[in-house]
């Protein structure tokens, strides 16, 4: 089972589906948790199966399908962006992604255009 089938039996059809321990494995705390941390209804309850992270998964599966009121929630999940040239300037100077994402707006396009130039190692362009 994927956690998506927890999380809609969970918010919509409050259908038990935990019924046996292969069940039990795929329920995944860390996803279902981060679902319900989106709205303002269930944050509160996500944050307490945070803290009470150790428990078994039953018991978490049984505390939200209990406590959360049946309703419609869907959002949609921040992805990293992907950043332009930041791989330039990492392979250029050999930084990490964190002070290449610092660095990247100390940079006008001459300079961006300057760095591929001397990033070109030969060969055939498609």
């Amino acid at each position: 089972m994927n956690p998506f089938e927890y999380i809609k039996s969970i918010n919509d059809t409050k259908k038990d589906i935990m019924v046996d321990d292969v069940a039990e494995k795929g329920y995944n705390p860390f996803i279902i948790n981060r679902n319900f941390s989106f709205f303002n209804d269930t944050v509160l309850y996500a944050n307490e199966m945070n803290r009470f992270h150790h428990l078994d998964h039953r018991l978490q599966f049984d505390f939200f399908i209990n406590i959360i009121k049946k309703k419609k929630r869907w959002s949609k999940w921040i992805k990293p962006q992907d950043i332009n040239n930041l791989e330039l300037i990492k392979q250029h100077y050999g930084y990490s992604n964190d002070k290449a994402k610092s660095v990247l707006e100390l940079f006008n396009n001459a300079q961006i255009e300057e760095l591929k130039r001397k990033g070109l190692k030969g060969g055939r362009t498609k």
